[in-house]
């Protein structure tokens, strides 16, 4: 059985008998034979450009993603090829990172650190996380892990999926509730009846002085509608993707009124090496059996 040609940002992977691991110091991308890989981890973070290498390689057998979200890599599905996600690897640290955005918007840290540089002692009353009435729209691995941390609070939360699964509501039922909801969490994967989900209409439905979070994927919301919404002064938002993304200097975004923003940081956290690793060793030990490997979310 000839060898398998894995390329990965790690080179110190533990690999079993059968795994070849090629890596940027020893494969560089740019200036290797692609047709020799049959695996390929994408760089972490490495965007659309760590993505598009898929396309220069005609033996790949196995696209494995380190991301939870997959939806920018279907572009690059062919007969034969097979798409896997890093379902769990970021559940705790995009969890960590909604909650956390839930309390700095609910309780006003934005103004705060605002007042901090400009040395004014401005005391005043805020919103609290206490007694909120929580949406989590998506409640997949990690917007389960959303609501185990927010457990811990004096909050009632209301779960929201497609199908209705694991005692959700429908998405379809959102409307219904959206108005008496204080915070908002986006944890849902982007699709084509996902994009836009919060539109100006859904937007408006808020009740005054909610909060909205996305640390889904950016195109879930309608951001010039959010922008016009934001800049009334009448609800607020914490996001860590934006569309666009990375978000350009000068957009409207930056100055908007009632907005925490963040760099898409939600899984990329010291959490998160010891976990993409641990997927990846785990994925070459069933790959090199012969087994089905876990976390498959297409096949070309």
């Amino acid at each position: 059985m000839s060898e398998i040609k894995v390329w990965t940002q790690w080179d110190d992977l533990t690999a079993p008998a059968g795994i070849t691991l090629l890596s940027p110091k020893n494969f560089p991308l740019d200036s290797s034979d692609l047709s020799q890989i049959d695996f390929y981890v994408p760089l972490y973070m490495g965007g659309a450009k760590a993505l598009s290498y898929a396309a220069q390689m005609p033996n790949l057998k196995t696209l494995q993603m380190l991301n939870a979200g997959y939806d920018d890599a279907l572009a690059y599905l062919r007969p034969g090829l097979t798409l896997c996600n890093a379902r769990g690897v970021h559940d705790a640290s995009t969890a960590e990172l909604a909650v956390g955005l839930a309390i700095a918007g609910r309780r006003g840290f934005p103004d705060f650190m605002r007042d901090q540089i400009a040395g004014t002692w401005n005391h005043h009353r805020t919103g609290a996380l206490t007694d909120s009435k929580i949406g989590i729209i998506g409640y997949g691995s990690i917007g389960k892990k959303i609501a185990q941390n927010l457990s811990g609070f004096e909050v009632s939360i209301t779960t929201f999926t497609q199908s209705g699964r694991d005692a959700s509501l429908t998405i379809d039922q959102l409307d219904a509730h959206l108005p008496n909801l204080d915070i908002v969490i986006l944890i849902l994967p982007l699709s084509d009846s996902s994009r836009h989900l919060f539109n100006a209409q859904r937007l408006a439905a808020m009740k005054d002085g909610a909060l909205l979070i996305n640390v889904a994927r950016g195109p879930v919301v309608d951001t010039d509608a959010l922008v016009s919404e934001l800049n009334s002064g009448r609800i607020y938002a914490a996001l860590d993707v934006t569309d666009p993304e990375p978000l350009p200097a000068g957009h409207p975004l930056w100055s908007a009124k009632n907005l925490l923003l963040v760099p898409h940081v939600g899984g990329n956290s010291d959490a998160f090496e010891p976990r993409g690793r641990a997927l990846i060793e785990s994925q070459l030990k069933l790959l090199a059996a012969g087994q089905p490997l876990e976390h498959v979310v297409a096949q070309g």
